[in-house]
């Protein structure tokens, strides 16, 4: 068994998550309580309220915090990974899990990036599609004819036949019936804008920034980045800075992880999205979901009982 674990983005975070990892373990209490931040996490985590908790401010450091608690305690009971990933933000919590960061290191690059990305947003009025059934060829084509009449950048490639595009929010309505007219689907993303392309370039050069004082080491396992999908390889900070104005190659990552030899990956996150990405990219790897407190321990039997 090569063990890979794979953090998630935005999207998945719900009020009550870790709720149940908080009441039964303290090593989860000591990370959560201990988050860097100026709101009560914990509160925001557990009880809400959902429209705030969706905030890109809010979201990323709970979604770090949570992700750190729950690698710690797979760490606690022997399970550590061989190879880390994380699709946009998830890529801090898969850097901390290499030890390129401390947890409380990760929160706060988190705190700071929702912060600096939300407020980019507020400057530029964008948005984000996930676009469904379509090659990407096809979507391509459709992306470069409709930015003739305004911006519209590929922004996630996740899985065959799903792929996220930023655009200007003037796009939205054309830009959907480009797609639809060319076979696809195009979804609306719940986020406050467009990220991962050049609508954050203000957020981009702040955090670039405020990397250059962090210290920082280098990965003490493979650690695949979103902007290139291989191997970190480098200074971590120049990738991260630019991670935020490019495209997510998350489906090359999960191709390169298992053709590495990666065949069991744990998402660790309050969702399942990755391991939905990952059956439709490659059905021959066993996959597992941790968001809670009956899936550690589901976890912890299968995993140690297969090495």
């Amino acid at each position: 068994m090569k063990l890979a674990f794979l953090y998630a983005g935005q999207g998945s975070q719900h009020a009550g998550m870790g709720q149940d990892l908080y009441e039964a373990y303290p090593l989860f209490r000591q990370i959560l309580d201990g988050a860097p931040v100026d709101f009560d996490l914990k509160k925001l985590c557990f009880e809400g309220p959902e429209d705030q908790l969706s905030q890109t401010r809010y979201t990323q450091p709970c979604m770090v915090a949570f992700a750190a608690g729950v690698t710690a305690l797979l760490k606690e009971r022997g399970i550590v990974p061989q190879a880390a990933a994380g699709l946009s933000l998830g890529e801090y919590s898969a850097l901390q899990a290499a030890g390129v960061f401390t947890p409380r290191e990760a929160i706060a690059l988190a705190a700071f990036r929702g912060k600096a990305m939300e407020e980019a947003a507020q400057d530029i009025e964008s948005a984000m599609y996930a676009v469904l059934n379509l090659d990407r060829n096809t979507l391509e084509e459709v992306c470069r004819k409709a930015s003739e009449k305004g911006p519209v950048y590929l922004a996630n490639y996740n899985c065959p036949g799903q792929v996220s595009v930023a655009c200007a929010k003037e796009q939205l309505a054309p830009f959907s019936a480009a797609v639809k007219a060319a076979g696809g689907r195009a979804l609306p993303l719940k986020v406050a804008g467009g990220f991962h392309s050049p609508f954050m370039a203000s957020a981009a050069q702040g955090f670039a920034q405020v990397l250059a004082d962090c210290q920082v080491g280098q990965p003490k396992l493979p650690l695949y980045s979103n902007k290139t999908g291989a191997v970190y390889d480098g200074d971590p900070k120049e990738l991260l800075a630019q991670q935020i104005v490019s495209p997510v190659r998350w489906e090359t990552i999960v191709r390169n992880m298992i053709a590495a030899g990666a065949d069991t990956f744990i998402e660790l996150g309050p969702g399942k999205t990755l391991c939905g990405l990952i059956a439709k990219t490659d059905q021959t790897v066993k996959t597992y979901a941790l968001s809670t407190q009956a899936d550690l321990e589901q976890i912890v039997k299968e995993v140690l009982g297969g090495c």
